[in-house]
């Protein structure tokens, strides 16, 4: 059960950032007519707000939640095993506190990752 929220926020991550790419990938297409209203045609800022593109949008706020809440877990375990690692051998504080800091870093830039991709999906 501890690796539920990052696991769900990598996946989350890979959905979005694979719709994300999807909609790059679109060739551009040619200047729209102007919509006629009275016939009910949407004009164009209406068109990104299409169930697809807001469930898109919900997942990608989702996601990098997840991966923050996962990281600040992640981390926080990190830090209280060190502390508990230092308590039970005091002579290896300089290998523990080495080791705490590097894997802190690793999971500070996949979280950094996860949230400039959601960012990305969002702002796109």
């Amino acid at each position: 059960m501890k690796l539920a929220a990052p696991l769900l926020s990598c996946l989350l991550l890979v959905a979005a950032s694979a719709s994300f790419a999807a909609e790059e990938a679109k060739p551009a297409a040619a200047a729209p007519a102007k919509p006629d209203l009275a016939k009910g045609q949407t004009t164009a800022t209406n068109q990104n707000t299409s169930t697809g593109y807001g469930i898109m949008l919900g997942l990608a706020a989702v996601g990098a939640g997840l991966a923050i809440i996962g990281a600040g877990r992640g981390i926080g375990q990190i830090g209280g095993s060190a502390v508990e690692a230092i308590a039970r051998q005091p002579e290896a504080t300089g290998q523990i506190s080495q080791a705490m800091i590097i894997s802190a870093a690793l999971i500070e830039g996949a979280t950094l990752f996860a949230v400039v991709v959601a960012l990305l999906v969002t702002f796109k």
